[in-house]
């Protein structure tokens, strides 16, 4: 079966240095952590990881939660709750765990339009400058693709005196070049260089991530000043009673963060393979909601339909995607939702555009030109929607415009390999994307 419906992007949940150390650290130190941080379950391999994912987003702190659904919830009611007259302004496409946050804090929500900045300014516009504020905010929302306006956001939240709170849950590992998200990617060189001072990622005050989905391990995080870290971590009840992750979990979770921060292959063959589906799609009329993201959403428009879709995706053709419905998006909006792999090389992407095309033509499903006649939706069939991808052409070494790739990038062996070669083979570094 090929899985094209899955969060494990870069097939880290297999990668050999992972496995290896979980397996080492497993037999060392037994399967539990025997506690709760503040106990027992405080030990050496919490303080490598936070130390790692620290360093990653260059802040001073760190703090490792069971998810990141839990270091969402647990931060922002905690801070929500503790800064007196709190405001938070929340993005109104976040995620169910910021809004499970805010309203566990008691503060003041206000919810500001899809990446609506002069929403969001009116709206910080009305608060009077002594309220502490927090804007939450996604960097990669993973329903529709669509990227928030990091940058345009620090400046407002400078501006009004807000805090910011960026959740980077699906684009750790997948931007920027040691995977600290799309905040490190905006200054990609100045990154790269080891230059975070004055960056965009510099004047996000927290950042939260997961360690499962692109590291394939489990777990989540936040990231940020000392002092705030410190407040979280004294006062969340999220964080205090609870658990901790096994040490063997957060080995593995450190090794694959300390992989991809030097090893940029896995997330460069993702765009590659991302930007095929999309064009493959594209040229035969099926739907992709337009976004510069590694999220391929195709729009169906209809609960049943799309459930029928991706059941006969999977019985007729062997594919694993998964139909997305209300409440995670609107009614009328209903889709699939493709998230290709580094392994998922020109065979595999062949045979799910073959498979969509002919359940297409089975359920008689709308195009884009069936959307586009109906004056479009989700951006579908809506002229000049097309955004500029996050990741550049010359990022991924791709010269005069072609999906061709001419440069080179750095493998794990630490030496240049060139990149049009590792498209025309399969990947054999033990990613499987069939079971």
């Amino acid at each position: 079966m090929d899985f094209f419906s899955q969060c494990l992007q870069l097939g880290m949940g297999r990668n050999p240095q992972v496995i290896k150390t979980m397996h080492e650290t497993l037999d060392m130190y037994g399967a539990g952590a025997g506690g709760t941080r503040n106990i027992s379950g405080h030990n050496q391999h919490a303080i490598a990881l936070e130390a790692s994912i620290a360093k990653l987003h260059a802040k001073p702190a760190a703090l490792v939660f069971s998810s990141c659904y839990v270091a969402n919830d647990a931060t922002l009611a905690t801070l929500g709750s503790k800064l007196p007259n709190c405001v938070i302004l929340s993005d109104s496409l976040n995620h169910a765990s910021m809004i499970q946050g805010i309203r566990h804090s008691g503060a003041k929500k206000i919810v500001f339009k899809h990446n609506d900045l002069i929403d969001l300014e009116t709206k910080l516009a009305s608060l009077p400058s002594h309220v502490p504020k927090i804007i939450a905010f996604e960097s990669v929302y993973s329903m529709c693709g669509s990227v928030g306006p990091i940058e345009e956001i620090c400046d407002l939240a400078e501006k009004y005196g807000a805090i910011t709170f960026l959740d980077e849950v699906h684009a750790v590992g997948m931007y920027g070049p040691h995977g600290a998200g799309v905040a490190e990617h905006l200054d990609f060189e100045a990154h790269r260089a080891g230059k975070p001072k004055g960056t965009i990622m510099d004047r996000i005050d927290i950042i939260t991530g997961t360690l499962g989905k692109a590291y394939g391990c489990v777990g989540g995080y936040i990231a940020g000043s000392a002092k705030m870290v410190d407040a979280v971590r004294s006062l969340a009840p999220g964080f205090i009673f609870t658990t901790s992750l096994p040490p063997a979990t957060m080995a593995g979770a450190r090794a694959a963060i300390e992989y991809q921060a030097n090893y940029d292959g896995d997330r460069v063959l993702q765009q590659l393979h991302t930007r095929a589906v999309k064009d493959s799609l594209e040229a035969r009329g099926v739907p992709v909601i337009p976004n510069p993201s590694h999220i391929v959403p195709i729009l169906v428009g209809d609960a049943e339909i799309a459930r029928a879709a991706s059941d006969s995706l999977l019985e007729d053709h062997g594919i694993y995607v998964q139909a997305i419905n209300y409440p995670t998006v609107p009614v009328g909006q209903e889709r699939l939702r493709i998230t290709p792999t580094p392994g998922h090389t020109q065979n595999y992407r062949d045979h799910l555009t073959s498979a969509l095309e002919s359940v297409w033509n089975t359920l008689g499903i709308k195009r884009t030109r069936d959307w586009r006649a109906e004056g479009g939706l989700c951006g579908v069939g809506i002229n000049g929607t097309k955004p500029q991808n996050i990741w550049s052409d010359e990022q991924l070494g791709i010269s005069g415009g072609s999906d061709i790739p001419t440069s080179t990038f750095k493998m794990k062996t630490g030496g240049k390999v060139v990149m049009s070669n590792i498209l025309k083979r399969e990947v054999d570094r033990g990613i499987s994307t069939s079971a």
